[in-house]
């Protein structure tokens, strides 16, 4: 007797997923979506600024991590999901408004909002997982895939929502071992008893799409930091506050060339063909080393409305930490990235890292105005900028 052949699985809802026609295009309905970010930007900025203490810095890093989840994973869905039909646009619509009101709590979600932060929080984390296991049903990988995710997403949430209902040194402990225990899971495949785990080459994600939604993630926070500079700019204008702006403005330009110049569509493209390797090189390019980018142009963006504030008073330690402390954050994710990319060192800007550090205590000592140190800043990052001009004219080009 000839056995008869396994029937063909076609998932239930083919409509809703993407076609995989190449490069998926980013839709107006993920950029709508992102929107919502700018604001999110502009709120742990202002964090920042009136926490100006590690305390503070730590909280502002559990905050940003915290989003970042909820835009990355949901990035993550789109990837696989189209956005553009009913359904999954609904889903983006009411993680905007989820994510909207996450950034409205951000001032007080270590006092009086932290239970509203968890349980949107919880909220949208777990709802959207229930959707994307609704949407994907009879594509077996996508569904053994959310099915493990769930588990753990459940578990991180309960803690959020755990440290916001005891609040204090505990809320801070409990959110940062959400965390942890998020990055683990991640990092081996969501493990779950009886069901194993999904591995990153299981994934089958389309990298030139993950590539670009980061890509206009590093540019709403471009974007907010300019924002920021020409409101503060808009209450006071002089000539001493408009060079001050010149200034804040050329730092942001300098950032976005760093970044988007040549290495962003290098990097699309080198993500794209990475075949097998896509799913791991997206994780730990997108989910990792990303937010440390824009955790370093909110850094600037602080440092940037303390430059329009007072260009001329001395660095206090806040002050100089915020002006050369951000860029050098952004240099120092950036140059994980193209590491993990390209495999070479990036010793233009593990140089620049290093000198922007180092000046950090000598603006400090040497009571330098806040303007001149934000003048040091964008020379080193102008630096940067020639040194890899240089290298192209030379023949030395990144790899693809």
């Amino acid at each position: 007797m000839i056995p008869s052949e396994p029937p063909i699985v076609r998932p239930k809802r083919q409509w809703l997923l993407r076609e995989r026609r190449g490069v998926e295009p980013t839709t107006s309905t993920e950029l709508f979506f992102d929107l919502v970010f700018i604001f999110t930007i502009t709120q742990l900025s202002h964090y920042l600024i009136a926490h100006p203490d590690w305390r503070g810095a730590a909280r502002t890093a559990l905050l940003l991590a915290l989003v970042w989840f909820v835009w990355v994973y949901t990035t993550w869905l789109t990837n696989w999901l189209q956005p553009d039909q009913g359904p999954v646009r609904t889903m983006l619509i009411g993680v905007a408004l989820g994510s909207l009101l996450l950034s409205a709590a951000i001032p007080e979600a270590f006092a009086g909002a932290g239970l509203v932060f968890a349980l949107v929080y919880v909220t949208v984390q777990v709802g959207r997982t229930v959707f994307a296991l609704w949407a994907v049903r009879g594509q077996p990988w996508l569904v053994d895939g959310f099915q493990k995710t769930l588990p753990w997403f459940v578990a991180t949430s309960l803690l959020v929502a755990l440290g916001a209902v005891v609040g204090g040194a505990f809320q801070e402990a409990l959110w940062a071992a959400a965390i942890v225990i998020e990055v683990i899971g991640l990092q081996t495949g969501f493990p779950v008893p009886g069901l194993g785990r999904s591995p990153a080459e299981r994934w089958m994600v389309e990298g030139g799409h993950l590539a670009e939604r980061c890509q206009a993630f590093i540019l709403i926070a471009l974007g907010e930091s300019i924002l920021v500079t020409g409101s503060t700019l808009a209450q006071h204008l002089d000539l001493t506050m408009s060079g001050a702006f010149v200034l804040a403005f050329a730092g942001s330009v300098a950032l976005w060339w760093v970044y988007f110049a040549r290495s962003a569509p290098a990097a699309a493209e080198v993500i794209a063909r990475a075949g097998e390797r896509t799913g791991a090189l997206g994780r730990l390019a997108f989910n990792y080393l990303h937010p440390v980018m824009v955790a370093g142009i909110i850094v600037t963006s602080a440092g940037d409305e303390q430059l329009l504030r007072e260009p001329g008073a001395p660095a206090t330690t806040a002050a100089a930490l915020f002006i050369l402390g951000g860029p050098a954050l952004f240099l120092a994710g950036h140059a994980a990235y193209q590491a993990v990319l390209w495999r070479t060192l990036p010793t233009s800007r593990i140089t620049a890292v290093v000198v922007l550090l180092a000046l950090t205590p000598v603006c400090v000592g040497l009571r330098v105005p806040v303007a001149v140190c934000a003048t040091l800043a964008l020379a080193v990052i102008i630096a940067v900028i020639m040194t890899d001009r240089f290298r192209v004219r030379g023949g030395v080009a990144q790899p693809s």
